[in-house]
């Protein structure tokens, strides 16, 4: 099983976050593709995309299947097989997924960004979110997606405690 390693976040402004996750999985980048910018593929890990017009400039709709979280926004980066990148409402602003084979091609490497703005309790909620939901990515993409019926916020929780047990005190970079 591949470990998704914790995610680092960087604040300016005071308010303004960009948290960086950077993993290999092990599947081909076509079906990792796939799963991060389709309307098919979403759902299995994180969210329903409707609509997603896959271009740049197109109309994204995105809404939580763990909770009443709905955003919308625009396509705001597009190149087939490598980017996708989605700028919505709050909480969740830009969300950037940037995919490149491993070496000898049959992994991926994904890295992901997410600049949003916000206090330190939403900053420790989004990292544990999102390694919540890397962690649901790899499982769908090994055979196993998530039944949303079932989701409860158990690994969650524990995610944000060890995030915010490695913030205390507060540094720029959170490891």
């Amino acid at each position: 099983m591949t470990e998704i390693p914790r995610g680092r976040s960087e604040t300016h402004d005071g308010d303004t976050h960009l948290s960086r996750y950077a993993f290999e999985l092990p599947h081909p980048q076509a079906v990792v593709w796939a799963a991060v910018a389709s309307p098919e593929g979403l759902p299995s890990w994180l969210c329903e995309a409707d609509p997603l017009e896959p271009r740049l400039g197109g109309k994204v709709v995105l809404r939580w299947l763990n909770g009443d979280t709905e955003v919308s926004g625009r396509v705001t980066a597009w190149d087939p097989d490598h980017v996708a990148e989605y700028t919505v409402g709050a909480p969740h602003g830009r969300i950037r997924f940037h995919l490149e084979p491993a070496a000898g091609g049959a992994s991926t490497v994904l890295r992901f960004t997410n600049e949003f703005r916000g206090d330190r309790d939403l900053l420790l909620d989004c990292l544990a979110g999102w390694h919540d939901h890397f962690e649901r990515l790899r499982d769908a993409l090994d055979g196993h997606p998530t039944d949303w019926r079932q989701w409860t916020t158990g690994r969650w929780n524990e995610l944000r405690e060890l995030y915010a047990q490695d913030a205390a005190p507060w540094p720029k970079w959170v490891p």
